[in-house]
This record gives C-alpha cells, structure tokens and sequence, in this order.
C-alpha cells in the first residue's frame, strides 16, 4: 500500500513521454496506467480489507508450518488398537466398543472378541498390521527424539495443569490425578508430545480436557514401558507404548491405544480413533485462499511509470 501511494504521489524532473501521449499537462507527473480499471473511490476499501484478510491467512499457514510438527503415524493413523503381545477384552458381551481398526504382531491372539462391538476391521496378524507395526516404531522413535520444550524430574503429576503446545519430558513417570487440560489457544494445529521415560498412570476418574481448539489428534504420549489407565478415566491423545498398555473397567479414550511388544488389555471401554493430523486441513485452507484471490483479482494490476 505504501508503494501504491509513494507511485501516486510521485514527482520527476522531467516530464515523461509517457505522461506525454496520455495528455497530462503537469511537469514530470506520472500516469499509472492499469490493466483493468481502478476504483479506489467505491471498491478502494473493499479490496484493501480483503486484502489484509488473506495476508492474514497466509501468516496463519506460515506460523503453523514453523510450529511443533505431530508424530506421524503412517499406517497406524487406521487402528484404535494395535498391540506386539495379542489383545484381552474382558467385560460382558458388547461392553467394549472400538471405532477403528485392531491388529497385533507378531503374537496375533485376541481374545474376549465377543464382548467388543468392532467399528472397524480386525486385521489379526495381516499385512497390514504388520506395516502399521513397522509405522509404529518410526512414530515411537519421533516421539523420542523431539527436544523437550519443559522437562521434569522424579515421577511428575500433570494433573491440575493447563499446558500449552510444546514437548513435554518426563525422566521417570508421568501421573495424571484430577485433570489435565491442554489448551490450543485457538489454534487447531497445535500439538503436544508427551515423553515418559518409564511409564504413564492415570488415577480413576482422572481426566484430559481439549480446550480452545485442541485435538486429540495432535496429542501423543511416548511412553517407554508400560501405560494403565484408571477406571471411569476419560484419556485423549495417541498412546505409543514400548511394552503394554492397559485399560482399567470404563475407561475412555478420544485417540489411539498402540503398543509396540507388549498386549493391549480392555474391560469395557470406549475407544475412538480420531482422525490423524495432516496437511490436509493447510493445504485445504491454502487452495481455499488462492481461490479467493483467483475470484477476487482474475487479472493482475500492471502499473506503468
């Protein structure tokens, strides 16, 4: 706008040629000649505001693209529950419900797949399990090595906390009492990673909250031994378990239970597998913008001095 305003305003010393065959009379004035015509007077404003919106936009994308990238899960990304040591579902008939596929390898047992309402595909020991395994391990190994953005020692209570986006490290343990909020702040890309060197406990009825725009999609919990979640806990985020992950009666999660070598322990519980993070939503909100400004400039203003 600057530059617009500064081309207007212009003065010269001698007057153009230009100037000359577009029949200004003034001393040296410049005549911007545009491609298309200028209304600054009724549509001026309009575009300028319009203008600001997608700049806006763009600095959003860009201020995302240098954020916290998620953990990518590959193949995995389709599973609610994936295991090395084979899956238990105890509990009643149809007390455990899954949205999402379940696999386990090398160990392909499952058992109690009758109290389990399967909103997916159980894919045992296949091909597909096998590569989502091997996605697993990439995932796992991303987890572990993001340098930590707050560090804690001895066995760590995250619960009564409220944490923004960053990488969360824990040397021994992390515990979750009451509950833990995690608080996007309006940004639905923001993501956490929580690494725990030695296990993950939630006590019973304990509980994460998504605030302000967060996804359990973009929440993942590296974990270097084992995970048990409390009774009635409700739990987001992707659990990524060196060994066992274990569910206690009722407890929910908005996310993905994986285990790496160990089994997947259910007992009437809810699981839903929640859409990976991607580019998709950037690179959607990105073609959107450009079709806006495709729409709202079909021809570029050329300005000749």
């Amino acid at each position: 706008m600057m530059k617009l305003m500064q081309l207007w305003t212009s003065r010269s010393d001698k007057q153009t040629e230009e100037s000359t065959d577009n029949g200004t009379a003034g001393k040296g004035k410049y005549t911007m000649k545009p491609t298309r015509t200028l209304r600054f007077t009724r549509n001026g404003a309009h575009r300028i505001s319009t203008g600001l919106v997608i700049a806006a936009a763009l600095l959003f994308m860009h201020r995302n693209t240098m954020a916290i990238a998620p953990v990518d899960i590959g193949t995995g990304s389709g599973f609610a529950v994936l295991a090395g040591a084979g899956i238990t579902a105890a509990g009643a008939v149809n007390t455990t419900t899954i949205t999402g596929d379940i696999g386990t390898y090398p160990t392909t047992n499952i058992t109690g797949l009758g109290n389990v309402v399967l909103n997916g595909t159980n894919h045992a020991g296949d091909a597909v399990t096998q590569t989502a395994k091997s996605d697993l391990t990439l995932a796992y190994n991303d987890a572990v090595g993001r340098p930590p953005t707050t560090s804690y020692g001895a066995i760590y209570n995250l619960g009564g906390s409220s944490l923004t986006s960053g990488v969360y490290n824990g040397i021994s343990s992390f515990f979750i009492t009451g509950a833990l909020t995690l608080d996007a702040g309006g940004d639905p890309n923001a993501v956490w990673i929580f690494q725990a060197y030695s296990t993950l406990i939630t006590a019973d009825g304990s509980q994460v909250i998504l605030t302000n725009g967060a996804r359990a999609a973009n929440v993942f919990w590296q974990v270097g031994s084992s995970a048990t979640l409390g009774t009635y806990s409700a739990f987001a985020g992707n659990i990524l378990a060196m060994d066992s992950i274990t569910l206690t009666t009722g407890a929910t999660v908005d996310g993905r239970v994986l285990a790496r070598n160990g089994a997947v322990s259910l007992d009437s519980n809810t699981i839903n597998a929640v859409p990976e993070p991607a580019g998709a939503l950037l690179i959607g909100f990105g073609t959107a913008v450009i079709l806006a400004v495709r729409r709202r400039f079909p021809s570029c203003i050329r300005f000749d001095s």
